[in-house]
C-alpha cells in the first residue's frame, strides 16, 4: 500500500478521494509537505462542498439493500452509503453491509421486524425529517427493494409534504435472490409465462395509520380466486403464474389452506427459501399440503419467501460455493 494513501481521510466521496490521488501521483517531489495547502485550498474552491454548504435541508436516499448476501447490494448503493452523515437501517439489513459504512457515519437502528417493532413507520418518518431538516444527509437502507412492500412509497410521501429532496435506488428483492440461490426459476416456457408477488399479511388489521397520521381502510386478504385461476393455469397450458409470497413464514398454513379453498391442488409444487442468499439459507420443498408441517419440522427462523407453482419441479442444485470463491479471489487480488 502507498504511504500516501494511508494518509487520506477515511470517508472521502470517490470524486474527491480521486482528485487527492491525482494530485499525489502528479507531485513526485515530496507531495505531503504540499498536501495541507493543496487541500485547503480544493475544499475552498470546490462547488460541491459549496452547494453542501448553502443547503439548509440534507437529501433522504431511500435504498434497497438486497435480498441478504452483503455482496449483492449495487454500487450505487455503496458509494451513496459511503458520503452518507447518517444511516437509518432495520433487521432485514445483513450486518455486514452496515461494517462497510465508514466511522464518520452515524448508524440508526430502527428495527422493524414482523411482530417486534421497536419503532412504528410513522416514528420512522418524522426520524428521518427532524434529521434531514438538521441538513444532513441520510441513507435509509430497506431490505431487498425499496418499492416492493417496503413501504417507501410513506416516506416519500411525508418527505415530500416536508419539500426534502430524495432519491430511491433500486435492489435486488426477496424473490430474485431466493430463486437465484436456491435454483428455482420464477418464470419458465413450459409452466409459467408470468410471475406475482403478494404480501402475505392476512386480515391482521382493519385499518391502517399512514404516515401522515390519517387513518384508512385496509383490505389485507388478497383476491384467492385471481390467485388460483393464474397459478392452476399452469397444470394444464404453458401459461401459468407462479405466486411469491413475502412474509408469509408464521402464515404458511393459513396460506396453503386458502390456496386449496380456492380450487388450487393439493399437490402443487411449493418451496419456502428461509434467510435468502446468506450462510443460513435453508430450502424446503413440499406440496400445498404438506409444506407447512415440514418447515415447521425444519424450524425456520425468517424472513422467508413461499414460491408457489410448477417452478418449483424445475429446480436445479445451485453450487453456492462457486459464489464463495469467487469472493475470496477478489479479495485476495484487490
Amino acid at each position: 500500500m502507498n504511504t500516501e494513501n494511508t494518509l487520506l481521510p477515511s470517508g472521502l466521496g470517490r470524486l474527491h478521494l480521486g482528485r487527492i490521488q491525482q494530485f499525489l501521483t502528479s507531485h513526485n517531489a515530496n507531495p505531503i509537505n504540499q498536501l495541507p495547502n493543496w487541500l485547503k485550498q480544493y475544499f475552498t474552491n470546490n462547488q460541491l462542498v459549496h452547494r453542501r454548504k448553502r443547503a439548509d435541508k440534507g437529501h433522504v436516499y431511500l435504498i434497497g439493500a438486497g435480498p441478504g448476501d452483503a455482496e449483492l447490494l449495487t454500487l450505487k448503493a455503496h458509494r451513496l452509503i459511503q458520503q452518507a452523515d447518517v444511516v437509518m437501517f432495520d433487521w432485514l439489513v445483513n450486518p455486514d453491509i452496515i461494517k462497510m459504512n465508514p466511522s464518520h457515519v452515524e448508524r440508526v437502528f430502527v428495527g422493524k421486524k414482523c411482530g417486534r417493532h421497536s419503532m412504528q413507520q410513522a416514528d420512522i418518518c418524522q426520524l428521518m425529517v427532524e434529521v434531514a431538516l438538521t441538513g444532513k444527509n441520510i441513507v435509509r437502507l430497506k431490505g431487498g427493494d425499496p418499492a416492493i412492500f417496503a413501504r417507501a412509497a410513506e416516506e416519500c410521501d411525508i418527505l415530500a409534504k416536508h419539500n426534502i429532496d430524495f432519491a430511491i435506488v433500486p435492489g435486488i428483492t426477496a424473490a430474485s435472490g431466493a430463486s437465484a440461490y436456491a435454483g428455482i426459476p420464477l418464470t419458465h416456457r413450459e409452466c409459467a409465462q408470468s410471475v406475482r408477488f403478494i404480501t402475505a399479511h392476512l386480515k391482521s388489521i382493519k385499518s391502517i395509520k399512514s404516515a401522515s397520521g390519517e387513518l384508512k381502510s385496509a383490505t389485507d386478504e388478497p383476491n384467492w380466486q385471481a390467485l388460483v385461476a393464474g397459478a392452476g393455469a399452469s397444470h394444464s397450458a404453458t401459461h401459468g403464474e407462479t405466486l411469491v409470497f413475502y412474509m408469509g413464514l408464521k402464515r404458511i398454513e393459513t396460506i396453503m389452506q386458502r390456496l386449496e379453498t380456492h380450487g388450487l391442488a393439493a399437490n402443487t409444487p411449493v418451496a419456502v427459501i428461509d434467510q435468502a442468499s446468506t450462510a443460513q439459507q435453508q430450502v424446503c420443498i413440499g406440496t400445498l399440503e404438506n409444506i407447512a408441517k415440514r418447515v415447521t419440522e425444519q424450524n425456520f427462523q425468517g424472513p422467508a419467501v413461499t414460491i408457489v407453482g410448477e417452478v418449483v419441479n424445475k429446480r436445479h442444485k445451485v453450487n453456492l460455493s462457486l459464489l464463495s470463491e469467487s469472493a475470496n479471489e477478489l479479495a485476495a487480488t484487490a
